[in-house]
């Protein structure tokens, strides 16, 4: 299960936060939810203090969205691991 959640930050751009396990069959929404009115924000925040889990689809995204210029705002210690594998 994973819970996404975008919260709008005024001047900021979009926070999105997410809670539980970032899983392959939601990739696509957390795509989705990292956009606004079809395009990305100028900046994006991802609050990943509640992600427990990454399969490798989600992993790929979350580092994927890095590479795009997201900042992550909070993750556990596995978590960014997975984000950053070759360290």
């Amino acid at each position: 299960m994973l819970r996404i959640t975008p919260v709008p930050q005024k001047g900021f751009g979009l926070t999105v936060r997410l809670e539980g396990e970032v899983l392959g069959p939601w990739v696509a929404a957390v795509r989705d939810a990292c956009t606004r009115q079809g395009r990305r924000p100028r900046r994006l925040r991802l609050d990943l203090s509640g992600v427990t889990f990454a399969d490798a689809a989600g992993a790929h995204l979350l580092r994927e969205l890095l590479r795009e210029g997201a900042e992550v705002a909070a993750c556990s210690r596995f978590i960014a691991e997975l984000l950053h594998p070759e360290t």
